[in-house]
């Protein structure tokens, strides 16, 4: 009876990082019934290495090999330990020029260095995953990122919109977070896309607890807009006709995101996510699938 607690315990650090909480699911766009089970939190990370990757212009393989370096340096977890002084999701050290221990602890700024230096590697999307991941990251144990490409592919997939509502999550609020509604969501956005996902001169954002303006005119997604209704509020990022994989990046994105910004629902192209099951699958709203990405979060930041 102990070995079998302890097996469960470890196969629950495992699945959810070491942390716990919500869990997320990731499936094949391909009906093969293969799939991916992580905390919310692995999931955030992953979402933020693909978001920072899309949007220098890395394709989906250049993505699926950073998430399978971080699966196997940090199970996608900001740990701020490791061999020597090697810190977080990718296991970078200050020592060796990667940055200093706060970048490196910044997923968005860790993961932009991964892809700069994966950028390097000749020919990468041609070699075999672990043989670019090594040239990266002069592990000493080059063989390991391998184990992990399925898992990273499904992920791969779902984050850069390739596959369509094959990402999930339980979605409960992380009660830790204060900053959840419109502002929070923008902030969010261009701390993992940059500031570009801002189409519009002009539109408001919030990070660190101050509003600017960004006046930045993007090329992939025109400016988010608000409005609030009863204890909630609507965001929606418009997408351009023929840009669905564009809509579900952010759709998935949005799930991905959503204990930590209290997002409720999530809908896109005729089908909507609603946090409180990670088994519930993405359903038909019986609507029209038109306009762009809407999502509706809690107000608790604004109250």
């Amino acid at each position: 009876m102990v070995l079998l607690a302890v097996a469960g315990y470890l196969v629950v650090q495992y699945v959810t990082g070491g942390r716990g909480g919500p869990g997320c699911k990731v499936v094949s766009g391909k009906d093969d019934g293969q799939e991916y089970e992580f905390s919310q939190e692995q999931a955030m990370n992953a979402a933020t290495i693909a978001a920072v990757g899309t949007g220098r212009g890395m394709p989906e393989r250049a993505v699926t090999i950073a998430l399978a370096t971080a699966l196997q340096e940090s199970q996608l977890v900001n740990i701020q330990h490791g061999d020597l002084d090697s810190l977080g999701l990718f296991q970078q050290r200050p020592s060796q020029g990667w940055g200093t221990r706060k970048q490196i602890l910044d997923p968005t700024y860790a993961a932009g260095v991964f892809y700069e230096h994966l950028a390097k590697v000749n020919d990468y999307q041609k070699l075999p995953l672990t043989v670019a991941a090594q040239r990266v990251q002069r592990s000493g144990y080059p063989e390991a990122y391998a184990k992990h490409e399925p898992d990273a592919a499904l992920l791969s997939a779902a984050l850069t919109g390739q596959a369509a509502a094959t990402l999930t999550c339980q979605g409960l609020p992380d009660t830790t977070v204060t900053a959840t509604g419109p502002d929070a969501v923008r902030a969010a956005l261009v701390r993992d896309f940059g500031r570009t996902v801002l189409k519009e001169t002009g539109a408001e954002v919030t990070g660190g607890g101050s509003a600017s303006k960004d006046k930045t005119k993007a090329k992939s997604t025109p400016a988010p807009s608000a409005s609030a209704t009863g204890g909630s509020s609507t965001v929606t990022l418009p997408v351009r006709s023929g840009s669905t994989r564009t809509g579900w990046q952010l759709a998935h994105w949005a799930v991905a995101n959503s204990s930590a910004l209290h997002i409720e629902r999530v809908s896109y192209a005729g089908r909507e996510w609603a946090a409180g099951s990670a088994d519930d699958p993405w359903h038909s709203t019986g609507t029209k699938a038109a306009g762009g990405v809407r999502i509706v979060t809690e107000r608790q930041a604004e109250k």
